[in-house]
């Protein structure tokens, strides 16, 4: 399961304990936003792309959706998301759980500048029904990141 594949990780870095778990999905924005008693915004969504031969993930805010131009523009090709079936053995993470950590070799992680104006954000941890607390400082860190990236619009 990827979530324990997630907890590992967080272990090795000593912040597994704050990884939270629900009783309900929030495979979602809205349902995330719901179990963690926050605004939609401050979900920090993953999505994932075909870039020509790489996997990539994007890290965005709630509120944002890719700006076809503005992704087109950083990486010379026009966004094609992973198909639901491509995404576990791609990534490493079912949808509903895709997140930036604990990821199969060669995903390239990618984070959008619409999370920087949050003091925290949550990711999802691996499964449909968790999330960890994290500043973008400790995102970047946590994630392997290659840089930030402007190829959102908020909503």
């Amino acid at each position: 399961m990827s979530i324990d594949k997630v907890r590992e990780y967080f272990k090795t870095e000593g912040i597994d304990g704050r990884i939270q778990e629900f009783e309900l999905s929030s495979a979602t924005v809205t349902l995330a936003a719901k179990a963690l008693h926050c605004e939609e915004s401050r979900i920090a969504k993953t999505l994932s792309f075909h870039a020509g031969e790489k996997v990539i993930l994007i890290v965005t805010a709630g509120d944002s959706r890719i700006d076809n131009a503005k992704y087109k523009a950083q990486f010379g090709t026009k966004a094609k998301m992973l198909s639901f079936d491509e995404a576990e053995p791609l990534i490493g993470h079912a949808v509903g759980g895709v997140c930036p950590f604990a990821v199969n070799e060669g995903v390239e992680v990618y984070l959008d500048v619409s999370l920087k104006r949050f003091d925290t954000i949550f990711p999802a941890c691996g499964s449909s029904n968790s999330a960890i607390e994290l500043t973008p400082n400790e995102l970047e860190k946590y994630s392997g990141f290659i840089k930030w990236i402007d190829v959102c619009k908020i909503l």
